[in-house]
């Protein structure tokens, strides 16, 4: 949940720049194709989504760290 551009994040996340060290070390590419039907959306609608993405993205196989 952010309100930068998911490639300037993802940029942010590798350079340690306010990251988390999990993408720092094992991140290795953006997937536009999961979440690019999903911007905009309300902060409320974001922190709900993430429960359930992670929990998706988990069951498929996918690293997910969540707070």
């Amino acid at each position: 949940m952010t309100g930068l551009d998911p490639d300037v994040r993802f940029d942010k996340h590798k350079a340690g720049i306010q990251s988390n060290r999990y993408a720092k070390q094992y991140g290795l590419r953006l997937l536009p194709d999961l979440y690019e039907g999903f911007n905009p959306l309300t902060y409320d609608e974001a922190v709900e989504l993430e429960i359930e993405i992670g929990i998706d993205l988990r069951s498929a196989g996918f690293g997910v760290w969540q707070a």
